[in-house]
């Protein structure tokens, strides 16, 4: 069973070494979206289950890191969630984190495997749930493995107390005093301790269920709910699910999206058994492409399918295609593009976005994205009257934005890592591939009525377009947004591998040949291929942004996200190169945004930017 697996025993004569230490922290990459590593004992690709007795104590460690975290910043009086990913070392690792937590005094609730959205609403949801620790490396190899930290609101731990808690880990990290005394407080733990807890995996999942269902209501908000339904029962469009072994196999998709009267068709339904890669981009794609073209086939009623990353926070969309008449891929900054409309138009229709005689908004809206999101949304947004406040590369960091925003007195609907895929809408706190279905969902389906216009029929309003057909689909819809050619974060080419250690200085190089070579000799080509006449540089630090050149706009490592705006002769933003050292990687991304619909005209701009890094490096 899925959620009780057995694992094997601590070695009770293990005790780390200053060199095993040193070793198995060398690959460990600690940030605010995670820690993680290659956990697996033979390699990043394997499947096997079987981790070292190094990685076990530092596993230890983690969970003594956190709960000593707690009791200083929150005392004790709640009980602490632990969860899990699906992929093959999640066993292990959780149980030694569990024992460790239980050695410390603490009342755990175990979920076994479950998506850790599902995990969040549960945490959200009840008082009596003051913290988490998810078992988990996202869309990394199934050999990679680590944990993310939170508190009751129910997101992930970010900003100083993120800080904290990596540097009160670091600092006992390679003590092998501190390693084993970790170490030891599992093996005090008896097994029939831990049967105990884990009795109870089943009753705990059915209320994270029940808070997950009840949450994914409250995102599509009570009058869309209604009126969506009344229409999906109505149409009965399809969606295919090809779950990739995820924790999504775990969770409500099919209940909830059959629910809303969506015909559902779920494959790779079995945790832990991945028949792709786990990063639900590329090639990991095709299987969904492939079955929906099938289904569509067999259905003419199914036009979209999902994919899941491993912990189930992330999906990516494939759609068909009518004119083309092939199943397609959606790219993420298309996806959190057509959300944002969506949610938008939404608060539209529900009247919590209004506009006085001139078109001007009553209210304060924004939407917070990752520093690389397209322009395109920026052009959404004002469309709306909206604002739009970007955050360095990290979901953290744009929950952490969003929530100071809010406190401000904006309401900020949705947020999202646009150039990564997946939204997150409130008052949901995470990434959630059916909060996206949801978006698209709505955008799709609700139509409205002429007395109350549908949120499609809304965009095009606010954007002076002919109103849409009666029968529109996702082609006219896609039709309809803004044109800009965007590299994708993982193609190949936006990933670089550099010599350079010391990211600051890389880029106060890069600084010093753009302005006093590159700009000098590129500017009549910029202006004449691309209508480009100035710039501004902007760095991203957590949730700042720092607009000005050089390096007294950027503190610390230098490590945040590094941008050029382009602008026209106007003034009016454009396009931009970016770039900025992975956090959970060991590659450093570049990418180019570029209003028009000439694809060579990002290679371009994306090839002389690579020309740049290298020539610095």
């Amino acid at each position: 069973m899925v959620n009780s697996d057995r694992v094997p025993s601590l070695d009770f004569h293990y005790s780390p070494s200053v060199e095993d230490l040193t070793t198995a922290l060398s690959g460990f990459i600690l940030s605010a979206s995670g820690w993680r590593k290659v956990f697996a004992s033979e390699g990043e690709n394997s499947t096997a289950s079987s981790v070292a007795s190094c990685d076990q104590a530092l596993a230890c460690l983690m969970a003594e890191v956190f709960s000593s975290f707690l009791k200083d910043h929150r005392g004790q009086a709640f009980r602490l969630v632990l969860g899990r990913d699906s992929r093959p070392t999640g066993p292990i690792l959780a149980d030694r984190i569990l024992r460790v937590l239980i050695a410390d005094g603490w009342d755990v609730v175990d979920l076994g495997v479950v998506a850790v959205p599902e995990m969040l609403a549960w945490v959200q949801a009840e008082n009596s749930l003051g913290a988490f620790i998810y078992v988990s490396a996202s869309h990394n190899p199934p050999g990679h493995n680590g944990v993310k930290f939170g508190l009751e609101d129910g997101s992930v731990l970010g900003g100083p107390l993120a800080q904290l808690l990596i540097e009160n880990f670091r600092n006992v990290a390679k003590q092998p005093e501190r390693v084993k005394a970790a170490y030891q407080k599992a093996l005090s733990i008896s097994e029939t301790r831990l049967d105990k807890i884990r009795s109870g995996v089943i009753a705990a999942h059915k209320k994270s269920r029940q808070a997950y269902l009840s949450l994914t209501k409250a995102i599509l908000s009570p009058s869309s709910l209604r009126l969506l339904t009344t229409s999906l029962k109505k149409a009965r469009p399809g969606l295919l699910a090809e779950l990739n072994g995820s924790a999504r196999a775990t969770s409500v998709d099919q209940a909830y999206l059959e629910g809303l009267g969506v015909k559902v068709r779920a494959l790779n339904t079995v945790p832990g058994q991945f028949v792709h890669a786990i990063i639900p981009e590329g090639q990991s794609l095709d299987l969904c492409r492939q079955e929906l073209e099938k289904a569509h086939t067999e259905d003419p009623a199914f036009v979209l399918g999902y994919v899941p990353d491993c912990d189930g926070d992330r999906g990516n969309v494939v759609w068909f295609n009518e004119q083309s008449c092939r199943a397609e891929v959606l790219a993420s900054q298309e996806v959190f593009a057509l959300c944002v409309v969506s949610e938008l138009a939404g608060l539209v229709f529900d009247r919590h976005l209004t506009y006085d005689e001139d078109g001007y908004p009553h209210e304060r809206v924004a939407v917070v994205c990752n520093d690389p999101t397209s322009l395109r949304v920026d052009r959404i947004a004002s469309a709306f009257g909206a604002q739009v406040f970007r955050a360095e590369v990290g979901e953290a960091n744009v929950v952490g934005l969003a929530r100071r925003l809010r406190q401000e007195g904006w309401t900020v609907r949705i947020l999202g890592e646009g150039s990564n895929g997946g939204n997150i809408t409130y008052p949901g706190t995470v990434r959630d591939p059916l909060s996206t279905l949801g978006s698209l969902l709505k955008l799709l389906w609700l139509k409205g009525t002429p007395e109350r216009p549908g949120l499609f029929a809304l965009w095009l309003q606010r954007t002076g377009q002919p109103s849409p057909p009666a029968n529109f689909s996702l082609v006219d819809v896609m039709a309809s947004l803004p044109r800009f050619q965007t590299t994708g974060v993982s193609e190949e080419r936006a990933l670089l591998h550099i010599r350079s250690q010391n990211h600051g200085q890389l880029k106060a190089a890069y600084e010093k040949r753009f302005l006093n070579t590159e700009w000098k000799q590129k500017s009549s080509w910029l202006k004449e291929r691309f209508g480009i006449v100035t710039w501004e540089e902007i760095n991203y630090e957590g949730t700042e942004e720092r607009r000005g050149f050089g390096p007294p706009f950027r503190s610390g490592k230098e490590s945040g996200g590094f941008k050029l705006v382009w602008k026209d002769q106007t003034g009016k933003p454009v396009g931009f190169t970016w770039m900025r050292g992975s956090g959970t990687e060991p590659v450093f991304r570049v990418m180019v945004d570029i209003e028009g619909t000439d694809p060579d005209r990002e290679k371009e701009l994306l090839a002389w930017h690579t020309e740049i890094l290298k020539a610095v490096d």
